[in-house]
């Protein structure tokens, strides 16, 4: 295995979408820090502004990347006959695959890397991370992992698709397909469970008596979607953006949950696949 990986980062250091998406990470980072900062400067006083808040916008976004290059790296495997000059040469089917995996995780962590440094331009304006130290590394371990969980998602469907166009396809449509469902499920349990309306009434504009909101969901419902949020990885990465991170160890756990089942099912395909 260690010559497969050697051989696998030998070309992840060639290869230009790689440093392409390492360049767009850092100036997206730059870019959207200093936007940050100018809204702290010509935002309310009374606001608190500080680096918290924008400094885990990567974690909605990383999973494109990783879904991109993921397709991309991998689906030349097959376009190119590598796959095939590896199993001649005699690595086995498993050794490959978890060699791919650690190379678009590594890749995807690299990624994140780029961003949280070019981040720190930031700290100038608007300090540093008021949520202290332990819950800075409680949410970066949290985004380590549930990367893991998106590698070995997309590394699933790229060992198993040989045209390098239609795996790219997939992991973009399953990617957004998998945020658009946290999302709905996120904001449906953004409802507030009882509301107010505006009238208009001889003393001017006033609020209404609250009244139960029908859009509200409770009780076991509630649970089940919270769980859902929590275990999806796109769930998790906009609960960190948004800083309103709860269960951080069902979260660790179901990351650790999905790179498992998806690696051991991922394997168990790959190996009965025909490569001829």
């Amino acid at each position: 295995m260690r010559k497969l990986l050697s051989a696998n980062f030998s070309r992840l250091w060639k290869d230009k979408l790689f440093w392409l998406c390492m360049g767009a990470m850092l100036i997206y980072s730059v870019v959207y820090m200093l936007n940050g900062c100018r809204q702290a400067t010509i935002g309310l006083s009374e606001y608190n502004y500080s680096i918290d808040k924008y400094y885990f916008h990567f974690a909605v976004i990383i999973g494109v990347f990783c879904a991109l290059f993921s397709s991309m790296f991998l689906g030349t495997e097959y376009s190119d006959g590598t796959i095939r000059n590896k199993i001649v040469v005699g690595h086995t089917k498993t050794n490959i695959y978890i060699t791919n995996l650690i190379t678009s995780f590594a890749a995807t962590l690299l990624m994140m890397l780029v961003w949280l440094i070019g981040a720190l331009v930031a700290i100038p304006a608007l300090g540093v991370w008021k949520m202290g130290v332990p819950n800075l590394l409680a949410y970066l371990l949290i985004a380590v992992m549930f990367e893991a969980a998106l590698s070995a998602i997309f590394t699933l469907v790229c060992m198993q698709s040989t045209n390098k166009a239609s795996t790219v396809a997939i992991s973009m449509l399953l990617f957004f397909g998998l945020m658009i469902i946290a999302s709905m499920t996120y904001n449906t349990l953004g409802e507030p469970e009882m509301t107010r309306d505006v009238q208009i009434t001889t003393n001017g504009i006033e609020m209404s008596d609250p009244t139960p909101n029908p859009n509200y969901i409770s009780g076991v419902k509630r649970t089940i979607y919270e769980f859902f949020v929590d275990f999806l990885p796109t769930g998790q990465g906009l609960q960190m953006w948004q800083l309103k991170i709860g269960n951080s160890v069902r979260m660790l756990l179901s990351s650790i949950v999905i790179t498992i089942l998806t690696t051991l099912g991922g394997i168990f395909v790959f190996k009965r696949k025909d490569l001829n």
